[in-house]
């Protein structure tokens, strides 16, 4: 399938790199809203020890057939629930979730889907990270722990998706489970603080909400979990599959 993307103005890995070269690996200075604390959704390995179960790989099933391209419903839930916003200004804004358009350049068919962190089993984020502050949870949620995040931007340019956005101001009234520091690199966090306490993502209720359906959340571990069922009934494909990182996003009907 050969592909042309329109979608909206996306930080470049470029903008990145000339950031990372004119400031170097400098330390990140952390602002937060009192009382709220950088460890709150299990943003670290050793409080992820204590939540995380290996028995089980949490992962998203996109049925982009369904996705209605006039719909942001996932994203502005994310957006509430996690207390970003896209202001348009596409070089400093955070967007832990975006529409994404696809165009057949042969047929003209066009898809609409949600692109966010792919959670990757084998995460280039982590692999580059010089601190140990992107890691990855056993339950395949991948996560940034802000208290030793220098920054640096590495993962950013690294993450093949551009699912990662570096903070450049001050934050207030943040949410208790999704801290944010100034200085650091975040992204989607799968709704970790939803998912350990049995709930779903928040793009996903949203989603069901409006009765698309367009995304299932669930235990890819788990054969008799729908996703799955839906994974084994159906064709489904990985973004960049030729990276072999194994993500535990899906899409089908792409």
């Amino acid at each position: 399938m050969s592909c042309d993307r329109s979608d909206k103005p996306e930080r470049g890995a470029e903008l990145s790199r000339r950031d990372l070269l004119r400031s170097g690996a400098a330390v990140a200075t952390l602002t937060l809203a009192p009382g709220v604390t950088l460890m709150a959704f299990g943003g670290s390995p050793a409080d992820a020890a204590g939540r995380a179960d290996a028995g089980k790989r949490w992962g998203l099933l996109i049925d982009v057939s369904r996705c209605d391209p006039d719909c942001d419903a996932c994203v502005t839930a994310c957006q509430v629930e996690n207390g970003w916003k896209d202001e348009g200004n596409p070089e400093t804004d955070a967007q832990w979730i975006r529409k994404v358009t696809l165009k057949n350049r042969d047929t003209g068919r066009k898809v609409s889907m949600p692109v966010m962190c792919q959670h990757c089993e084998k995460p280039p984020c982590v692999d580059v990270c010089p601190t140990g502050a992107s890691f990855k949870r056993v339950d395949g949620i991948v996560l940034v722990d802000k208290h030793i995040c220098i920054g640096c931007r590495y993962c950013m340019m690294a993450c093949p998706f551009k699912a990662r956005s570096f903070i450049h101001e001050k934050h207030v009234n943040q949410k208790s489970w999704a801290p944010r520091g100034k200085g650091t690199v975040e992204s989607c966090t799968l709704c970790v603080h939803r998912v350990d306490t049995g709930r779903i993502p928040a793009c996903v209720e949203a989603c069901e909400a409006t009765g698309n359906r367009a995304i299932i959340f669930g235990d890819l571990k788990d054969p008799n979990s729908e996703i799955s069922k839906r994974v084994a009934e159906y064709s489904s494909i990985a973004l960049r599959a030729d990276l072999d990182l194994n993500p535990g996003v899906r899409y089908s009907n792409l």
